[in-house]
């Protein structure tokens, strides 16, 4: 089967805990097709004629990466894009997942399934964020999926849905405005519903954190626990923001806020106000898409500066293909928008789940534990030394290891 480029037509905005039509197969039956990566011929050699075409820009002398992506790096990743990069061999490897999509609303939602062999296996459903993708989780659904094998338990296990949320990735592209964070959660609710799974665990990251707790806020009756790896939150209302949090604790989340608030939110912005706009530089230069988004995983590993430490080449530039074969730099980053216009009538509410966090040093946002405790009914809470915003591919073990311990006590 073909990736499908050009999405359907998307169900209308919904309202909060508006339940989507599901879309039948014959007799009226949810349908789930098999579903296998194979990007055409022809798309791939457009790719390779662009890159061979890229017009780069001028740079001041010695900016570095100052004023963002630099150029000697992006020239070079470019060019081992298109001599040396070889995605029949990545889609090989996405492959090797079992893949499927169903129609949601008016959605051909893309996901992978990736069953345990272990029958007692707990059902798992993983979300990604921008710039990320289905790529992110490679390393953790072997391990996640087969402890044993990977030298864990069996009773650790898991079975793993990770879609790639609309919009983004092989999944169909909203027509509609107003489909955002919440419908997202929604669309993952009724696939964990077709694929049979009545209580289960939600985990994301990013976007996927966002979509997460409102996944875990409209649906407690099917959240098992809401595992986070950027867990989002402010101040008690109406308290001191300081109060019985710990100096430290302040002054880190505080200086995380900076680095995004003076460095790193100029792409949201952007996103969140034209992405239009932005859409028709990215979704016609493959140059212009891998520096807008390998800026972000430099910066947002921790890596010191150097992103192929931390990741392999190969690696970045399978999730930038993903998001040039699919067309979906600008779908993507609609998100953004349609998250900062979302209604405001009904405010996101404590989350009554059991909820673990996992923090990692290089995260864009660190709650202080008070403030957690505040939003969510916080039962696990991990600190670790190393790792930064992409937790699944800079810190898989580590990652594995914390769901693991998060969930025991839970199933």
């Amino acid at each position: 089967m073909l990736i499908r480029i050009a999405g359907l037509a998307a169900v209308a905005a919904l309202t909060p805990l508006a339940v989507m039509a599901q879309a039948g197969g014959a007799g009226g039956a949810p349908e789930i097709r098999s579903f296998e990566i194979a990007v055409p011929d022809e798309v791939l050699d457009d790719l390779h004629r662009r890159l061979e075409m890229t017009r780069l820009p001028d740079q001041l002398d010695g900016a570095g990466w100052d004023y963002g992506a630099e150029l000697d790096y992006v020239s070079e990743l470019i060019t081992y894009w298109r001599d040396e990069f070889d995605w029949r061999e990545q889609e090989r490897r996405l492959n090797a997942f079992d893949q499927f999509k169903t129609v949601i609303g008016d959605l051909d939602v893309h996901f992978i399934h990736q069953r345990s062999p272990e029958p007692d296996a707990l059902p798992l459903v993983i979300t990604h964020g921008w710039p990320g993708s289905i790529a992110e989780f490679t390393k953790i659904i072997g391990p996640l999926t087969d402890p044993v094998a990977h030298g864990g338990r069996a009773e650790d296990a898991f079975h793993v849905v990770a879609p790639s949320m609309p919009g983004y990735g092989f999944s169909d592209k909203p027509r509609a405005p107003g489909f955002g964070p919440e419908q997202i959660a929604e669309v993952n609710a009724q696939l964990m519903a077709r694929l049979g799974y009545e209580r289960y665990g939600i985990q994301g990251g990013d976007w996927g954190s966002i979509v997460s707790r409102w996944h875990a806020f409209n649906h407690p009756e099917r959240t098992v626990g809401l595992h986070l790896n950027m867990l989002v939150g402010g101040p008690p209302p109406g308290a001191d923001p300081t109060d019985g949090v710990p100096p430290e604790e302040l002054a880190r989340s505080q200086a995380r806020q900076s680095f995004y608030n003076t460095a790193e939110n100029g792409y949201a912005q952007i996103q969140g106000t034209k992405p239009q706009t932005l859409g028709y530089a990215l979704n016609d230069s493959p140059a212009g898409q891998a520096a807008w988004i390998v800026e972000k995983f430099r910066a947002w590993c921790d890596c010191n500066g150097d992103p192929e430490s931390v990741f392999t080449r190969d690696e970045l530039l399978t999730n930038i293909t993903i998001y040039w074969v699919t067309q979906t730099a600008t779908s993507s980053a609609r998100l953004y928008y349609e998250s900062r216009n979302a209604p405001t009538s009904r405010p996101m509410g404590r989350i009554e789940a059991p909820t673990g966090a996992i923090i990692f040093p290089y995260e864009l946002f660190i709650t202080p534990r008070r403030w957690a405790e505040a939003s969510y009914n916080i039962t696990h809470w991990t600190e670790v030394e190393r790792g930064g915003h992409f937790a699944a591919m800079e810190q898989p073990e580590v990652l594995v290891n914390d769901l693991r311990e998060f969930f025991r006590p839970l199933r």
